[in-house]
Order: structure tokens, then sequence, then C-alpha cells
């Protein structure tokens, strides 16, 4: 399994933009080593005697390199702040509530109602998740107007807020990328953006669409790609889903999934490549790892937006996407351990690999000690399955995973946006110290395993901290059931 990037042009153009690097430090070594003595009565020497043009033609070469060095060494990209939207209290809603609001459609058949009831009870999501009012009302409302007003709310609220938390005005964003998968209206949502908050005529936007849960890791690759070649600019990072959108209303059971587990949620994040920034930022971008498995028909199919027999719009899950998602998790790791992870454990790695291949089989592969490489996971909260597979598959602890499932638990699978509530779980609970480590992975359709590594630049105090936990923290973690058990009446 190869990620997406492997052999990109673009690697090759890093590493030939390294290589330059380093070529122009020796020459310039080479160059200023006779200097490290040299005096005044040296100059006068070499004005008297050397050839005035050699020495011009040298200097102008020096400023030439040293230029050159300069305007191309790779950008530093900084997070000055987030935030995590908070729907109101109205948008409350427990799970019993949701099975009568499906029960009430008349869509659904006797066998679906059980079987969403059935996925409820053992999902970890809680009663405390925000669902759009229109899906609350009588009869349910799916049409454009209604998707539109959801989204609006979210990712409006959400640049309202890490503006006004990193003292930003809208007209200082250069770069704008929106991810949303299944809604995308036109005009774009990166132009209902540039309209609501006014963004300059030459604000370089984009909009992602259909990438899945994974995108908001793609939206910050973008970002930062895009902040290498343009200095001094920043950039607004908007992810988000649409739940009116996504919810689905027939009986196909491969399609009823998402109707259990997606809620309303969204995140907005300001990056900035301004060196002075990085006093006031929280976090640095260390790396951003993209892996595509789309090549494979499988991984490619098992994530699919198709109509029921009924023409019923859904998002189709097969029955082997834990597997696909387990080999595109292995192909991200595998690329990505050689960059983060001590030598110790790169070893140990090594040596189960050449055991089994040259030995014998009974060896068990070593599962890297990533705790060492990092301080902090944020997993994408897709599901409590996939939580219990990600925690097996990198021998993680429960301190470890209590960001994911406590965001699944409390906010529901936000999509793309749920890396962010993680964090934010994180930042409210004081857990974030300078220099800690912050490894976010995202899955999504197509099928793809996305990574991006954080780290961070001050101690993150709770008490002046702004986001979605803040005013219930003190309730978390709480204990999860296996199983919690719904009333048969909400059927």
């Amino acid at each position: 399994m190869n990620p997406e990037n492997e052999h990109d042009p673009q690697n090759n153009f890093k590493f030939k933009l390294k290589a330059l690097n380093l070529l122009f430090l020796a020459f310039f070594a080479i160059i200023l080593d006779p200097f490290c003595t040299f005096s005044i009565h040296d100059l006068v020497h070499i004005i008297r005697h050397e050839n005035l043009k050699t020495i011009t033609i040298s200097s102008f070469s020096l400023i030439f390199l040293a230029t050159l060095y300069f305007r191309n060494r790779r950008r530093k990209v900084y997070l000055l702040n987030f935030a995590c939207y908070k729907p109101k209290p109205d948008q409350r809603c427990s799970k019993e509530r949701i099975m009568k609001i499906f029960a009430g459609t008349g869509k659904f058949t006797e066998e679906s109602l059980a079987f969403q009831k059935k996925i409820m009870e053992k999902s970890g999501v809680g009663d405390k998740t925000y669902v759009p009012r229109d899906m609350m009302a009588v009869p349910v409302k799916k049409g454009i107007a209604a998707a539109k007003k959801e989204t609006e709310e979210v990712i409006f609220g959400a640049i309202e807020e890490v503006l006004e938390k990193s003292g930003m005005k809208s007209k200082d964003i250069g770069i704008l990328v929106v991810n949303s998968s299944v809604f995308n209206p036109v005009p774009s949502w990166s132009a209902m953006i540039a309209n609501r908050f006014k963004l300059r005529h030459d604000v370089l936007s984009y909009s992602l669409g259909g990438m899945g849960c994974s995108a908001g890791v793609i939206a910050i690759d973008v970002a930062k790609q895009l902040l290498q070649v343009h200095p001094r600019t920043y950039a607004l990072v908007v992810s988000a889903e649409n739940v009116t959108k996504d919810s689905y209303l027939g009986n196909n059971r491969a399609m009823l999934l998402s109707n259990t587990l997606f809620r309303v949620g969204g995140a907005a994040i300001l990056l900035s490549n301004h060196p002075s920034d990085h006093y006031r930022s929280k976090y640095e971008l260390v790396h951003t790892l993209r892996t595509h498995e789309g090549g494979n028909d499988a991984s490619y199919k098992c994530v699919h937006e198709e109509e029921d027999e009924q023409g019923n719009i859904g998002i189709a899950l097969s029955k082997n996407l834990m597997a696909v998602a387990g080999e595109a998790l292995k192909a991200n790791i595998s690329t990505l351990a050689p960059f983060v992870l001590p030598w110790s454990e790169l070893l140990l790695v090594v040596t189960s690999l050449v055991a089994r291949k040259f030995f014998t089989k009974k060896v068990k592969p070593y599962i890297p000690n990533f705790k060492l490489a990092f301080e902090h996971f944020c997993i994408h909260a897709g599901g409590k399955a996939v939580l219990d597979e990600l925690q097996k598959s990198l021998n993680l602890g429960e301190w470890q995973m209590e960001p994911s499932r406590m965001t699944l638990y409390r906010f529901g699978n936000t999509s793309s946006s749920s890396l962010w509530y993680e964090l934010a779980y994180s930042e409210a609970k004081g857990r974030i110290n300078n220099g800690d480590r912050v490894w976010q992975i995202g899955f999504g359709s197509g099928f793809k395993c996305n990574s991006m590594v954080w780290k961070a630049l001050k101690n993150i105090h709770p008490l002046v901290e702004k986001n979605p936990w803040m005013d219930e923290i003190h309730d978390f973690p709480v204990i999860l059931p296996k199983h919690e058990p719904l009333s048969s009446s909400t059927i």
C-alpha cells in the first residue's frame, strides 16, 4: 500500500530544495572560513591588490545565494487559534427522542427502526448531542433551504469565534479552505463565507467536497502548501458536515448507520506563516501525511453515496470497512513512523520484520510504542467500533483514548471536525504543555487515512480558554456502558 504522495513530484522538489540548501551552507562555510581572522588591514590589502571586478562578482554571487536560500527555505506554519461550534440548547436531542423522530417520519419499516435502535444502544454516543432544528420538525425538512440553514449556523458561528479569540479581522485572511463532504451548494461555501465576512478580493479560496471525514486534515495540508509560497499570510480553514443532507429516510440497512452516529458540529482554524506569530500561537505544524487507497476497488467502494431501490439517497457502508481502515492506517503509520519514533522503537520494528521474513512467521509483528512519540492522540470519533479497533492497533491506553471517546459521547460523530473537539477536550483538561506533541488521525471515503502532527508552543491554561467543553469539563470523563438499552416505546 502506497501513500498518495510517496512518488509525488512535489516530494522530489522538496528533496532537491533541501540538497540545494545544504550545498549553499557548505559553500557559504567554505567562503567564510578565511574571514574568521579577517581584519581591516586585510580588507585594505584586497582592495589595493585584487581585481575590483572579481570582488564585485564574488559579492553579488554571495548575495544571490543568500537570497535564494532565505526565499526557498521551508516556512513554518503556526496555529494561532481554533474554535469548535457548540449548537444552542434547543438542538440537544437524546437517542430516545431521535428514535421517536425516525418512527414519526413513517419512512422506516419496523425492522429498520429496530436495527437503528440496536446500533444506537452500543454506539458510544450520549444523550446530549445536537441535531438540526428542521430534523426535529414535523414533518422533517430535508430540502436545500434546511441544509443551508444548518451549515451556515455552524460555519459562521465557528468563524466568528475564532476571529474573536485570535483578535484578527476578516480582511487579514489571505487563504480560505473549506471542506464539506455531502452538501456543496452553488455558490460554494467558500464564496458564502467571502460574502458574509466581506473577505478581500484577492483571497485564495478553495472548497473541498466529497472527501469524507478525513477532509479536515486534507484542508490543513492544502493551506500548508499554499502558505509555503505566499509569505506573511493568514489562512482560515473551516471543517463541517451536513446532517440534514446526510440523513437517510429509507430501509437499505447499509445506509442506516449514518443516521445513528452523525451530529451537528464544525470547526474553524486560523493558521499563519508570519515568523513573529510564533510567540502568540498555540501550536506549530510539524507533519502532514496523506494516504490514499483509492487504487484498490474494495477500498474505493467501502463508503459510497448512492440511491436505494426507492430513489432515496444515502451513504452506504460496506461490511469490510474496518478491514479497509486498518490497511489504510498501516500504510499511513509505516510512512509516518520514521519521522516521529525514537531510534530504539525503529530498531525493534526492523528486528521484528527481519525475524518474520527470514526465520518464522510465528513471531508477532512488533507494534511501535507511539506513546514515546506523542503525548496526545486525537483519533477521528467515527464510532465506538472504530475507536476500539484503533486502540487495539496502536496499543493505546484509556487515557490516550479519552478525548476521542468523550467527544463521541458528548457531540457524536461530527465528521472531520471531531479532531478539533478532541484537542479542545485536552485543552479544557489542562493537559497541553509547552513542547507536547499531538497526533491527529482522520479516516474518510476514498478510502483515505490522513495524519497531522502538532507541537505545542506554550502551556494551555484552561481558565483562560473558551471552547465547547469549558462549562461542563468537570463532568468528564464518564464511564461508558458497553450497552445502553433504549425504551421499546421509542419505536
